[in-house]
C-alpha cells in the first residue's frame, strides 16, 4: 500500500501528446494540443468527507494521512504528477458546442499497478483551467456529493462506471445559480478525486477531427487500442475498435435501463470511449415509470435525453464519433455499417436483460411480444419501476385473480388504477404466469436470477436532497448509511429506504428537478 502524495506516478497521455506546457488556467482555444498542464488552485480548510475503502485497497492506495488530504482538496501536488486538463468538443443537445473540455476537472496523474496498467486520478472542482470558459471551475458540496455516492452505487449494482475515492469539503464558499434563474447564491465548495482507467470520451476524438488535426486524431486512436483494446491488430485495427466502443457503448445503456438510471445529459462530450458512465450531473434513478422522464430542466420541454430514449442517443452520438474518425478510412462503407450494427447489437442485449429482470429462461420470439406488452403495461400504470419488480419477484403462483394481483402490486403504484388499467395490469400478470408455467428452469432458480437482476435499493434523489440538507448542517447521519446501503443494493438488509417517493419530493427542487449544474 502506497500514500497518494509520496507514491511515483506515471504519465502516460501527457508523455505521449502535444499539450500546452504554459500552465495559464486562463479560458482560451487551444488549437494543436490535447490538453492543457495546469495546477490546482488551493482552498482553504480540506477536511476529507468520505473514503472508498475498496477501491482503495483495489488499487493499492493506503488511507489518507494529511498531506494526502491536502492533495485530494488541491492544496499540494505530488512531484512526480504531471496535472493536466483535456481538450475536447462536443455535441450538447444535438448541436455541436466546438471546444469544451475539462472546465472543472484536473487530472493529477496515473497510478501504476501492479499488472503494469494505471488509473487516472482525477480533482473534480479543483479551479480554473483554460476550458472553464464563463465558469471558475469550482464544485459545490450538493453536487460533488451526488457524483460520489452515484458513482459508488452504480458501481455495486454492476453497471459499468467511472468511480469515486474521496470526497472532501474545501471550506470556501463557492457562488451558483442553480437554475440558471437569476437567483445565485454562495453554496459550500467540494472537491470529488473520480477514478477510471481512462477519461477519453468521444469528444476527444471530435475536436481533432473538427480542427483537421488527422495526424493527431490517427494517434490519438493508435494510442486508445494500444492501451485499452491490446488484442487488436491489424490493417482494419479501427474498424473493430469501433465496433467494440458500439458494444460496449449498448452494454452501457442496457445496464442502465435494466436498474432504472437516467444520465439526464448525453452529450457526446459525457460519453465515455471505455463505456463507462461519466460524468454524474442532472441524473436520477426512475421512481414512477415513465420512458419519457428526464430529470434535466435544461433538457425540457424537448425531453431529448429522457429514460426510454437512451439508446437512440446512444446511436446518435456514435453516429458523431464515426464521424470524427470517418477521415481515417479510404472507404467508409464498413464504418458505416457497423455503425448501423448498433441496433440488432442494443436489442439482443436489452431483451436479455428484461428476460434477466423477468425470471424467463430464454427469449423466444414469443417471449419479446410478452416483453413488449410487459414494457406497455409499465409505461402506462407508472408503477414504482424497482417496487415492482420486486414485487414480481414475491409474486405467489397461483395468483390469477384480478382483485388480487391489483392488490399485491398496490404498494408499487403512485395513482390508484382505473378500470381499465387493473385489466391491463390483470390480463398481463396472467400471461406471465401462463409463461412461467412453461420456464425450463425451477421457480427457485428464476427467482434468484430475478434477485440478482433487480435492485432493491437505488439512490434515489430524494434520499440524495435529504443528506445534502443535513451534511450542510454537519450531520452525516444519512449519508454514512446511504453509502452501508448502496454497498449491498440486491439485499433486504437496508428496507428502511424501501418505498415509494414520498409527495414533499415530488416538485422539489434539487430532487424532483435538477439542471446541468447539479
Amino acid at each position: 500500500m502506497q500514500n497518494l502524495s509520496s507514491n511515483t506516478f506515471v504519465n502516460n497521455f501527457t508523455e505521449s501528446f502535444a499539450g500546452d506546457q504554459s500552465g495559464n488556467p486562463q479560458p482560451r482555444q487551444t488549437p494543436g494540443v490535447l490538453y492543457s498542464k495546469v495546477m490546482p488552485s488551493p482552498v482553504r480548510e480540506p477536511r476529507l468527507l468520505a473514503w472508498t475503502e475498496d477501491l482503495a485497497a483495489e488499487l493499492g492506495i493506503d488511507k489518507p494521512n494529511e498531506k494526502d488530504i491536502d492533495l485530494l482538496g488541491g492544496n499540494f501536488v505530488n512531484p512526480t504528477m504531471q496535472p493536466y486538463a483535456a481538450c475536447y468538443a462536443g455535441h450538447q443537445f444535438g448541436n455541436w458546442a466546438g471546444q469544451l473540455g475539462d472546465g472543472r476537472a484536473i487530472t493529477l496523474g496515473e497510478w501504476p499497478l501492479p499488472s503494469g496498467r494505471s488509473w487516472e486520478l482525477q480533482l473534480k472542482g479543483a479551479g480554473l483551467t483554460p476550458y472553464s470558459r464563463r465558469a471558475d471551475g469550482r464544485a459545490v458540496l450538493r453536487s460533488s456529493l451526488r457524483e460520489y455516492l452515484m458513482s459508488e452505487a452504480m458501481y455495486h449494482l454492476g453497471v459499468p462506471t467511472t468511480r469515486a475515492l474521496s470526497l472532501v469539503a474545501t471550506g470556501d464558499p463557492v457562488r451558483r445559480d442553480m437554475f440558471y434563474d437569476g437567483r445565485p447564491a454562495n453554496e459550500p465548495g467540494a472537491i470529488v478525486m473520480r477514478a477510471a482507467s481512462s477519461f477519453l470520451r468521444f469528444g476527444n476524438f471530435e475536436m481533432l477531427a473538427a480542427r483537421k488535426e488527422y495526424d493527431h486524431l490517427r494517434q490519438l486512436v493508435d494510442w486508445t487500442i494500444e492501451r485499452f483494446h491490446p488484442h487488436i491488430d491489424g490493417a482494419d485495427k479501427t474498424l473493430i475498435w469501433f465496433e467494440e466502443v458500439l458494444e460496449k457503448t449498448a452494454t452501457m445503456v442496457v445496464e442502465w435501463l435494466r436498474v432504472g438510471f437516467v444520465h439526464g445529459v448525453m452529450n457526446t462530450d459525457n460519453m465515455s470511449i471505455l463505456g463507462l458512465t461519466i460524468d454524474y450531473g442532472p441524473f436520477s434513478f426512475l421512481d414512477a415509470y415513465d420512458p419519457d422522464f428526464s430529470p434535466n430542466t435544461t433538457d425540457h420541454p424537448g425531453l431529448r435525453y429522457a429514460f426510454g430514449k437512451q439508446h437512440s442517443i446512444a446511436y446518435w452520438n456514435l453516429g458523431c464519433l464515426a464521424n470524427a474518425i470517418a477521415p481515417l478510412f479510404e472507404d467508409t462503407a464498413d464504418l458505416i455499417k457497423t455503425l448501423e450494427s448498433f441496433a440488432p447489437v442494443f436489442y439482443e442485449k436489452y431483451y436479455a436483460m428484461k428476460a434477466g429482470k423477468m425470471g424467463l429462461d430464454n427469449v423466444s420470439d414469443h417471449d419479446i411480444e410478452l416483453i413488449d406488452q410487459f414494457e406497455n403495461l409499465l409505461a402506462t400504470v407508472q408503477p414504482d419501476m424497482t417496487i415492482f419488480y420486486q414485487l414480481l419477484i414475491e409474486l405467489p403462483e397461483d395468483m390469477v385473480d384480478e382483485p388480487a394481483i391489483v392488490s399485491h402490486f398496490t404498494p408499487a403504484l403512485y395513482n390508484q388504477l382505473n378500470d381499465a388499467d387493473r385489466v391491463l395490469l390483470s390480463k398481463n400478470i396472467k400471461n406471465y404466469q401462463t409463461r412461467m408455467a412453461s420456464n425450463k428452469i425451477s421457480r427457485t432458480a428464476a427467482q434468484s436470477q430475478m434477485t440478482a437482476n433487480n435492485p432493491r435499493f437505488v439512490l434515489r434523489n430524494f434520499l440524495l436532497y435529504q443528506a445534502i440538507q443535513d451534511l450542510e448542517k454537519g450531520d452525516n447521519g444519512l449519508f454514512k448509511r446511504l453509502q452501508t446501503a448502496l454497498q449491498d443494493p440486491y439485499s433486504k438488509n437496508h428496507d428502511e429506504f424501501f418505498g415509494l417517493r414520498p409527495f414533499w419530493a415530488n416538485e422539489q427542487p434539487g430532487s424532483a428537478t435538477l439542471s446541468c449544474s447539479s
